[in-house]
């Protein structure tokens, strides 16, 4: 990942009411939520939610898809990975030490595999 890239992510990031549904949405996982839920969510008119839902849309980090009348949000978990391997690689000259939660889940592999476990936890009654 190039810097400005993840200069923009963090940017888009940098905004309570961005950061906050971006971390509904991880918590949703992979199956999303309707903007209509966001917004009730997080009590935010609807012009004002749009405008931050495409403000995350263009930079990357969350995607829309059309069901019907609604438009369903889910986290491009792929851009988030992507960003938190930039923000972690060579930590600490590599050795890892300074950050333990992060190196519990420091490659790919561990990442996604704990998403699956959220998502499998999330659909299970």
């Amino acid at each position: 990942m190039e810097t400005l890239t993840a200069a923009e992510l963090l940017a888009a990031l940098g905004h309570e009411s961005r950061l906050s549904i971006f971390r509904l949405l991880v918590e949703a996982g992979p199956q999303g939520v309707t903007a209509s839920a966001i917004g009730e969510s997080q009590g935010m008119a609807p012009a004002t939610l749009s405008f931050h839902l495409a403000h995350l849309s263009r930079v990357g980090l969350i995607q829309g898809r059309k069901e019907g009348r609604f438009i369903r949000y889910a986290t491009d978990y792929a851009a988030m990975d992507e960003l938190l391997a930039f923000l972690t690689r060579n930590c600490c000259q590599g050795s890892g030490e300074c950050l333990p939660k992060t190196r519990a889940a420091d490659t790919v592999a561990k990442r996604r595999g704990s998403l699956q476990k959220t998502a499998s936890r999330q659909e299970s009654p």
